[in-house]
């Protein structure tokens, strides 16, 4: 295999400071850790990533370079951290990533009051930049002659045109884990940041997506924005001289590997004791960090509509909904949070009682009790506003036990494999969402079965080595 490097905001290990100073290595908790360490890549790639917390900073410093020696971790390959000055990544990560771009491509603003693009923002776009660069020049750094470089995301899309100027050698290619937005939508960003960005990925070879469309959409926006010239038909993108190829590439689960871990020690414990708190009722099941494109609170409100409207219901099901905790650095998720355990309260008090417990609210990152809860479910719901896939949907149905039904969004990118074989729901259709959970709950049980195996197969058509292998053979045509 040639050389491979891998760039991202989040790597593949974190660390954690001890009461007596020492660090703490663990792996790192995002998905594109976990579908790396299952495609079986790990040990043959150089990742660069930033040191995000304290802890990280001081074994970049420790490091020669911020380059890290993993013998004796739990993960492989090679890891070179980056130590940024702590406030220029707080603007570049959640000033302009996560506020901003994050925000557009779910078309998530509440456009009568935001966004306002004024100084403050101008500084933070700076800030962007150099945590950008900072990101170039270590892949510039650290390549072979001729090596693959795949950047990941939404956090480095100026990475590939600032890299593709140090090494011109370098084959390049950039991926979107989240959707991309429409023209329309898109424009609301300043014109020169929107034509920026859009330069930044065309710096690349290769641009994938995880689905046809949320790849039609940056083909949209590289006509209309950049006037570049678009092949809809062969998917290429000409501008500036250069051809940027565009590539649809679904990710899916490990199956194999997803049952096993199911199956171990941990995770039985956690379906004993949901079992027992449960009983012999039907479980509809939620697994999301609180993000606020999840649609966790219009899935409350829906599940409290079910009880309300279809009152055969009551004391027959448990929603048990597990919440992650996530980017509680900006006020928006926090605020959200709370919204969250507030209606959760709400329908407890509305319909609980000394014999039943309605809802079950979990806001604990807990890997082994969603798998015990995707094992246990007799409804998955996943009705998210917006989404670039939602492995939650794929996971669910690959170690579920009791042949799960799944409540679906249109706007998740899952739909795309998924749909046929979902009760396919409109996420702002509260009265329709909670239509569907009670087709779902009376479903008949060999219709189940068959839609559950297919849901199953579908979501490990795209392994997560497919996934990574497709993109490493792109930029080797």
């Amino acid at each position: 295999m040639l050389d491979v490097l891998v760039a991202s905001n989040r790597g593949p290990l974190s660390f954690e400071m001890g009461p007596d100073g020492s660090l703490h290595c663990r792996r790192g908790s995002g998905g594109l850790v976990a579908g790396l360490s299952t495609a079986g890549v790990a040990e043959q790639v150089t990742w660069v990533c930033a040191a995000i917390s304290d802890a990280d900073r001081s074994a970049a410093l420790a490091a020669p370079g911020g380059r890290l020696d993993l013998a004796g971790h739990e993960v492989a390959g090679r890891v070179r951290m980056l130590h940024l000055d702590p406030m220029v990544f707080t603007r570049a990560y959640n000033g302009i990533a996560n506020s901003v771009l994050w925000f557009v491509h779910h078309l998530l603003f509440d456009v009568a009051a935001r966004p306002e693009f004024d100084h403050s923002f101008a500084r933070d776009w700076q800030d962007y930049h150099t945590y950008n660069a900072a990101f170039a020049e270590a892949l510039a750094a650290d390549a072979p002659a001729e090596a693959r470089v795949l950047v990941q995301d939404y956090h480095l899309t100026l990475v590939p045109a600032m890299l593709r100027k140090l090494r011109p050698d370098l084959r390049i290619a950039h991926f979107s884990h989240t959707p991309w937005a429409p023209p329309d939508y898109y424009r609301m960003l300043p014109d020169e940041v929107g034509s920026e960005v859009l330069r930044g990925i065309l710096g690349a070879d290769h641009a994938g997506f995880l689905t046809q469309r949320w790849a039609r959409a940056f083909l949209d926006c590289c006509s209309l924005v950049l006037g570049a010239e678009v092949d809809r038909e062969g998917m290429t993108v000409r501008h500036a001289g250069r051809i940027t190829r565009i590539g649809v590439h679904p990710l899916g689960t490990d199956a194999t590997a997803l049952r096993e871990r199911a199956a171990a020690a941990d995770v039985a414990r956690h379906c004993a004791a949901l079992t027992e708190q449960v009983g012999d009722r039907a479980l509809i099941v939620r697994v999301d960090r609180t993000e606020l494109s999840k649609n966790i609170t219009r899935g409350l409100h829906a599940y409290r509509e079910l009880l309300r409207h279809y009152p055969q219901w009551q004391g027959r099901v448990v929603h048990l909904v597990i919440a992650y905790p996530s980017r509680h650095d900006l006020p928006e998720y926090r605020e959200y949070t709370a919204a969250v355990m507030r209606i959760a309260r709400e329908i407890e008090d509305e319909f609980g009682t000394d014999h039943w417990e309605p809802l079950i609210l979990s806001v604990q990152d807990d890997f082994p009790r969603s798998l015990a809860a995707y094992s246990l479910a007799d409804v998955l719901v996943v009705n998210p506003v917006r989404d670039g896939m939602n492995l939650v949907a794929k996971e669910a149905p690959v170690v579920s036990a009791r042949n799960l039904a799944l409540v679906l969004s249109r706007e998740a990118g899952a739909c795309d494999d998924l749909g046929p074989h979902a009760v396919i729901v409109n996420p702002y259709d509260v009265s329709g969402t909670a239509r569907a959970i009670d087709q779902a709950l009376r479903m008949d049980p060999t219709e189940r079965a068959a839609r559950c195996a297919q849901l199953a197969a579908a979501a490990a058509q795209y392994s997560p080595e497919r996934w990574f292998a497709d993109q490493v053979a792109a930029l080797n045509r």
